[in-house]
């Protein structure tokens, strides 16, 4: 999904907050494909629109927006998921990433801040505000200590795919990635995809949750 152009839906129930994200995602170059003031009404136009990205907001009037990511990503062209609530609560965070959600920033969150989050989250990354990434990588390692006996053998990476996942599981921005290891982000990226594919796993959320299994975030 890097190389298409970002289409975003922007899904949000106080018409002025919807209306400002739009603005400052048209004024920065960002084709915003339709909004929506509840959740049906996304559900409705999106396959039509086909965004890349959802931003969220997860209080709407006719669904949560939990269950609305949930939705999204089931289309047959599922749009990556950047939530942007008033809620930093750990239970909010938690079920809006379980249901799909690559990105979860507050609505505190500055444009810049929320444009990178936009740019990022459509290119695969895990993006989350300040403090909540913390959070989510620690549900991650709960959830891991259950036992796993049984699975099949995992396929073999090569060292720098290993290398890059764990980065990647430590949190590292692709573009923190690449200057660390010294290659380019686009290489940052293929070995990403690669590992993707090795593993059968759909995006960076999933990836994250693979590494911390194995203990590579360690």
């Amino acid at each position: 999904m890097e190389s298409e152009a970002v289409r975003v839906l922007v899904v949000d129930d106080h018409p002025m907050w919807r209306d400002a994200v739009a603005r400052d995602l048209g004024e920065a170059g960002i084709d915003v494909v339709g909004t929506a003031g509840d959740g049906a009404k996304a559900l409705r136009i999106a396959p039509a629109a086909r965004p890349t990205l959802a931003v969220v907001d997860l209080h709407l009037p006719d669904m949560s927006g939990v269950e609305l990511t949930a939705g999204l990503v089931a289309l047959p062209l599922p749009p990556r998921v950047l939530v942007l609530s008033a809620s930093g609560a750990s239970d909010d965070v938690l079920a809006a990433v379980k249901a799909g959600a690559t990105g979860y920033l507050v609505k505190s969150a500055g444009r810049e801040e929320l444009l990178d989050a936009v740019r990022r989250v459509h290119a695969g990354e895990a993006v989350y505000t300040p403090g909540l990434a913390g959070l989510v990588l620690g549900e991650y390692r709960r959830l891991s200590s259950a036992d796993r006996s049984g699975e099949p053998e995992a396929p073999a990476l090569t060292p720098r795919e290993t290398e890059v996942l764990r980065l990647v599981a430590k949190g590292l921005a692709y573009k923190q990635i690449a200057q660390r290891l010294g290659i380019s982000h686009r290489t940052v990226q293929n070995h990403v995809q690669n590992t993707l594919t090795k593993l059968h796993l759909h995006n960076r959320v999933e990836l994250v949750r693979y590494a911390i299994d194995r203990g590579l975030d360690d």
